[in-house]
């Protein structure tokens, strides 16, 4: 009886966590790359597309925990980029759809290790194809969340 009334309570008290609005300093990352495309020509902002293996790689998960998820990132994510996920995971599903557009930008990139994140504009044609103009890519560096965007930013605003 005591462990029912003590997981009740448990339950009870974290639903609020499960109700709450997404903050001003959550960051979304896109999955599908022509919405992505359309979000960085209308912010005028480049794209970083983060090749990962979310549920395999531990750099992966490292560079997520270290950086992706501190607020020094999330903050300069929404000022400076648009984020694409290019997931190359083991066991979560994923649609036909994604996997294809995944591998496809996999081998346009040439990306041969995770984690990658190259940074790139994108201009579609009017033949259905896209040209990218990659600027410059980066992986893991230690030194959290600070080194990381310094770095980053050295690449997408050079001067």
């Amino acid at each position: 009886m005591k462990t029912i009334a003590l997981l009740s309570i448990i339950f009870l008290t974290s639903l609020p966590l499960f109700g709450q609005k997404a903050s001003k300093e959550d960051v979304v990352w896109h999955t599908d790359l022509n919405k992505a495309m359309e979000l960085s020509k209308k912010e005028n902002k480049p794209m970083m597309l983060f090749f990962t293996g979310s549920d395999w790689c531990g750099w992966c998960v490292k560079l997520q925990k270290e950086v992706f998820t501190q607020s020094e990132f999330k903050k300069w994510a929404q000022d400076n980029v648009i984020l694409v996920e290019v997931d190359f995971p083991k066991a979560n599903i994923q649609t036909e759809e994604v996997k294809t557009q995944n591998r496809m930008l996999q081998q346009q990139f040439a990306v041969r290790g995770y984690p990658t994140c190259w940074f790139t504009t994108a201009d579609k044609l009017q033949d259905g194809k896209v040209n990218y103009t990659p600027i410059g890519q980066q992986g893991y560096l230690a030194g959290g969340p600070v080194n990381w965007v310094s770095s980053a930013t050295a690449i997408i605003k050079p001067n």
